[in-house]
């Protein structure tokens, strides 16, 4: 699948999976039971330049991490779901609660349980390195894997495309 210049002008939303996306995917699990993430500091500076610039941007993880949660939050994001068993039921609600059409949401996952809330969504990303069957249904393969600035390239991919970067 390509995407077009149209599919790029058309987004206003983003919305993220945390892990594989926002973080390389790796988990370290300290004795005490504190799971510890690493989040790359473009991505970081692209969710608060695209917000600064009037995007939404929503996250919506499986897991539910107090430090996730914070790192998020210092990032100025306002609309996180964590702890989500039915990602395409969250999408649905706060897409409804905010008055977005899905067909101007991007959406960047990388494996299995975002397979189906991102067939919903107008533009469908991945990091270099999400699973087979995410690839073959995204529009936009990001060339750096997740955690490594995959989210930066497509959000600076978009808001150039629209003049905004």
């Amino acid at each position: 699948m390509s995407i077009t210049q149209t599919d790029l002008n058309s987004i206003t939303t983003f919305i993220f999976d945390v892990d594989g996306v926002l973080t390389d995917g790796l988990l370290y699990c300290f004795a005490d039971g504190e799971q510890v993430r690493a989040f790359n500091i473009k991505d970081g500076f692209a969710i608060k330049h695209a917000i600064s610039q009037g995007y939404h941007v929503a996250i919506i993880s499986g897991k539910n991490e107090p430090g996730v949660r914070r790192r998020l939050e210092q990032l100025g994001i306002e609309d996180i779901f964590l702890g989500i068993d039915d990602k395409v039921e969250a999408m649905e609600d706060y897409l409804y609660m905010q008055g977005v059409n899905p067909a101007t949401v991007a959406y960047m996952g990388d494996d299995m349980p975002d397979y189906e809330v991102m067939q919903r969504c107008g533009l469908r990303a991945c990091p270099a390195d999400a699973a087979d069957d995410i690839q073959a249904i995204s529009t936009f393969i990001s060339t750096r894997n997740g955690g490594r600035g995959a989210v930066r390239e497509l959000i600076e991919t978009i808001m150039k495309a629209q003049d905004n970067w």
